[in-house]
């Protein structure tokens, strides 16, 4: 199976003309440097809200891999046992999501 990660900016959509020109890969094999990025901002809410990241959904990357880059959690939910909840409302503060997250998010 081939796996491409697209790490030149602008990331996104250079994956995107990659993933036009390659029909023969299915897309969902193609990803940019933001993943990394998406992954960092998953994290980062499991952290703070200590469940397993895989219970963090819908964190969202604005931009390419840079420091110009936009983390938005507002689309974001998480699993706490009984369904998911927007992350917003679990973390019960827009506080750390507005700072922190998003200096840390950027790398």
């Amino acid at each position: 199976m081939v796996k491409v990660l697209v790490v030149g900016n602008p990331a996104n959509t250079n994956a995107l003309v990659c993933s036009r020109y390659a029909p023969s890969i299915p897309r969902e094999n193609f990803t940019a440097m933001t993943r990394l990025d998406q992954n960092r901002g998953r994290a980062q809410i499991a952290e703070r809200l200590k469940v397993n990241v895989g219970q963090v959904n819908n964190v969202i990357i604005w931009g390419n891999h840079s420091a110009t880059q936009v983390p938005d959690a507002n689309s974001a939910t998480v699993d706490l046992g009984s369904g998911p909840v927007p992350v917003t409302e679990a973390l019960k503060s827009d506080e750390w999501l507005k700072g922190e997250f998003i200096t840390v998010s950027r790398y």
